[in-house]
């Protein structure tokens, strides 16, 4: 069984060694999926949505939210920040999935078992 909690964040960031617009800062409104995944337990859930919230919270949002995500992430293109998202999130919940949309129609997505 899968859960999906969503988040959202906002950061500015600019992709050094690029050619087009995105070489100058600039900021996007992130929508950050995580799924995870495991059984059913004997309380009826595979995971509370509370903990999925606070775990995404602590170890993510609160680090990049109105941040510069230069300063956390060296070439923060999408793909490179689900990577640094994994490793924030390892071990910590049983990701299946990590999708992350930059603005409306963009994403990238990272399977994770």
């Amino acid at each position: 069984m899968r859960l999906c909690r969503e988040f959202y964040f906002d950061s500015s960031h600019f992709l050094p060694n690029y050619k087009g617009k995105c070489e100058t800062m600039h900021g996007h409104t992130y929508k950050l999926e995580i799924v995870v995944e495991g059984e059913i337990g004997n309380d009826g859930m595979v995971m509370d949505f509370h903990k999925i919230g606070d775990v995404v919270e602590k170890e993510v949002i609160d680090k990049i939210d109105h941040k510069i995500l230069n300063d956390i992430i060296e070439n923060p293109t999408a793909e490179n920040i689900i990577v640094w998202v994994r490793g924030m999130l390892d071990g910590k919940l049983p990701l299946y999935s990590i999708k992350l949309w930059e603005g409306k129609g963009k994403w990238a997505e990272l399977v994770c078992r």
